[in-house]
């Protein structure tokens, strides 16, 4: 499956930020973690990006950091909603980020 969230493979965060990205030995982020959740995450497209030190390298990696954390899933719940309905979205997640 492709993820739904970015084209290229690249740091969803630094593009974002930055308008680029020259990282390497790039890390998949499930963005709904947790129980079965990882799994649909996977099926749903539901992943991004991310260089080691946005992914759980340092203090403010997507793992550390909650406000991150939620923005990036606000977003995927919004992008997932443009082509399914909310009740699909939360017969996969069961939580709505919006």
């Amino acid at each position: 499956m492709k993820s739904i969230m970015q084209n290229n493979k690249e740091c969803y965060l630094c593009r974002k930020m930055f308008g680029f990205c020259n990282e390497r030995g790039l890390h998949k982020h499930h963005i709904f973690e947790g129980y079965g959740r990882r799994r649909q995450s996977e099926e749903m497209g539901a992943f991004i990006y991310l260089c080691a030190k946005h992914h759980n390298m340092s203090d403010y990696g997507i793992h550390f950091n909650k406000d991150i954390d939620m923005e990036v899933k606000r977003e995927c719940q919004r992008k997932y909603e443009e082509t399914h309905s909310r009740e699909e979205f939360m017969e996969h997640i069961g939580r709505n980020y919006l």
